[in-house]
């Protein structure tokens, strides 16, 4: 009894201990931005108080996206855009986060946006990943039919995982969102997506007076 009582528990706090931790880590990291502040302002209220440089983070954030969206910010960010690729290493470096970032963080992009079943690592295995796009043309070519990207992520860790390029009739669509699917993943199976709810089943019953 006292040992179920203390894994009821445990499985309580962990949790909500480690979504505190990851909290705090954030609030913490973010809260570094306040060193681009100068010292004289640092030492003055309110800027001593924990979860002021998430603030600041944000308004720095909401500031350079105004500026890009005028004429003259766009005009001073391709510039700092040439001025990078022309470094060496440096420019390798930018256009491939630039390229991975303008992908995942774009309201029009489509990576992350479709979760599928496919075969994988061999036929009668199934697992759960993600179509990201087409191969484009030079990885296109060689193969007959038409082909998609598929990421496949590993668990409990989906930031890792796999790249597959795959004829789209080997690709099973699945009628769940992205964040079913990520929970599938990152809980390794333990957390099913569960059935979606008709219409019907979310109205709510009328009442009638008696």
């Amino acid at each position: 009894m006292l040992k179920k009582t203390f894994f009821t528990g445990l499985v309580i706090l962990v949790p909500l201990g480690i979504t505190v931790w990851v909290l705090n880590l954030v609030v913490t990291t973010l809260d570094q931005t306040l060193l681009l502040l100068p010292p004289s302002i640092r030492t003055q209220a309110p800027f001593n108080i924990p979860g002021m440089g998430v603030i600041l983070t944000i308004a720095i954030i909401l500031a350079v996206g105004v500026l890009a969206r005028n004429f003259i910010g766009r005009r001073l960010f391709l510039w700092w855009e040439a001025l990078l690729g022309r470094i060496p290493v440096v420019s390798a470096i930018y256009s491939s986060v630039k390229q991975v970032s303008d992908t995942l963080l774009s309201p029009s992009g489509q990576a992350f946006r479709k979760p599928v079943l496919i075969e994988f690592p061999r036929a009668g295995s199934w697992t759960i990943g993600f179509v990201v796009g087409t191969p484009g043309h030079a990885l296109q070519e060689p193969l007959d039919g038409e082909h998609a990207s598929v990421y496949v992520p590993t668990a409990p860790n989906p930031t890792s995982g796999y790249v597959l390029i795959l004829p789209v009739g080997q690709i099973v669509d699945l009628d769940i969102t992205v964040d079913e699917a990520l929970k599938f993943v990152v809980s390794m199976g333990v957390v099913a997506p569960g059935p979606r709810l008709s219409n019907a089943d979310l109205a709510l019953p009328v009442v009638r007076p008696a």
